[in-house]
């Protein structure tokens, strides 16, 4: 297949398709979705706690949750609730928290892996991250989740490229052309993150709806030594 990078070690690509595409010749599948989900599972896991992925029907999440014995998030960023998509409402969640997140990008391509090693990425654990997947595989590959456009076609994110290169650069092996330019778009804005994540779409849209905060958590580097694993349907430190 002409598209999936299998004659490199380090692979870097975009969305569901993606993970379709690579999963079947990868070791390892890290999963990179900035400005919500894998900073969100980065907080809780670095906490103590645990991810639950969810995308199934919104009327069945309360189901779930019961199921597994876990709290649930809300789907979509909202101050009323105690826990959320944004970052910010996951910082002082308790130890031991086993926690259902929603998540139409980030949660759906981490359920799609198969059986393969699957990771939860970030610019916060980025280092973490590169060091554990190194050592579950050699064939890598980290999937920049991206955004959706408003008829649902998938939208690149800045801020998922600049993450996805800030894990790769840590990676041993051969890169994929993909995953070089993956790393030239983090090093290209290792030195201003936080204004880079401020002034891109994603960044611009978060700051208009009041969650500043977030982007600021999100454009932290390296500052945590979790590396989520997705073990039994949940992410773990483990």
């Amino acid at each position: 297949m002409y598209f999936d990078q299998k004659e490199y070690d380090i692979r870097f690509e975009w969305g569901l398709s993606g993970v379709k595409a690579l999963a079947p010749v990868s070791d390892v599948m890290i999963i990179v979705d900035v400005l919500s989900f894998t900073t969100c599972v980065d907080i809780v896991v670095g906490n103590g706690g645990y991810v639950f992925p969810y995308h199934g029907q919104a009327e069945a999440l309360a189901d779930y949750a019961h199921s597994v014995g876990a709290l649930f998030a809300s789907r979509t960023r909202q101050r009323e609730s105690a826990y959320s998509l944004a970052p910010s409402s996951l910082v002082t969640i308790p130890e031991g928290t086993r926690l259902v997140l929603p998540s139409p990008n980030g949660s759906t391509l981490s359920l799609a892996t198969g059986g393969v090693h699957t990771m939860a990425g970030c610019l916060r654990n980025a280092k973490a991250v590169a060091a554990r997947a190194s050592q579950l595989g050699k064939r890598i590959t980290v999937i920049a989740a991206g955004e959706r456009w408003p008829d649902g076609l998938l939208r690149p994110a800045l801020e998922d490229l600049i993450g996805a290169g800030a894990i790769i650069v840590h990676l041993n092996g051969q890169r994929s052309p993909e995953a070089e330019m993956a790393v030239a778009g983090f090093l290209h804005a290792e030195s201003n993150l936080l204004d880079t994540l401020l002034r891109c779409g994603s960044g611009k849209e978060l700051v208009g709806r009041g969650f500043k905060d977030d982007i600021w958590l999100a454009s932290e580097l390296n500052v945590s030594s979790s590396a989520p694993l997705l073990v039994d349907g949940a992410y773990s430190g483990s």
